[in-house]
């Protein structure tokens, strides 16, 4: 499968619910190559009330979260082996960099790319944008488990 997936398509890949669901759309799927997917930052989302009150800040943590769920979905949609039923392990996060500040009304644009993939790890260049500025990049290694 490759293009967009919808909010219950991502569902059947991932285990993650909500509050810890971080991806809301696939946008665009190039499988073994890149996937890119959105995640509206909302006022409503349970973090803002301590994060820091007066001044709501999408915690960075959630951002790298947010970008090895875009990995876990790019994985499903590069090899027939991973699929519904698989479960995808965060395996490392290497150059971590915070470049922006996201708050509630931002789009954060994830994007991930296949640098490399070895048996059931398999290694991502990742960014997050907020209006084609850049908030966060990491490289990312996700290890998959067939379900």
């Amino acid at each position: 499968m490759s293009g967009q997936l919808d909010i219950s398509q991502i569902q059947e890949l991932l285990p993650h619910r909500y509050p810890f669901l971080l991806v809301d759309k696939v946008i665009e799927c190039e499988p073994k190559e890149r996937l890119l997917a959105l995640k509206n930052v909302t006022f409503n989302e349970p973090f803002f009330q301590g994060h820091f009150p007066g001044n709501p800040v999408f915690p960075g943590v959630l951002m790298l979260e947010a970008l090895a769920q875009t990995t876990a979905l790019l994985t499903s949609q590069s090899d027939d082996k991973y699929g519904p039923g698989s479960i995808y392990y965060l395996a490392g996060i290497d150059k971590a960099r915070f470049k922006k500040q996201v708050g509630p009304g931002d789009q954060l644009m994830l994007e991930a790319v296949v640098v490399k993939a070895r048996r059931n790890i398999w290694t991502f260049d990742c960014r997050a944008e907020v209006d084609g500025n850049l908030a966060a990049s990491a490289t990312i290694m996700c290890a998959a488990v067939a379900g």
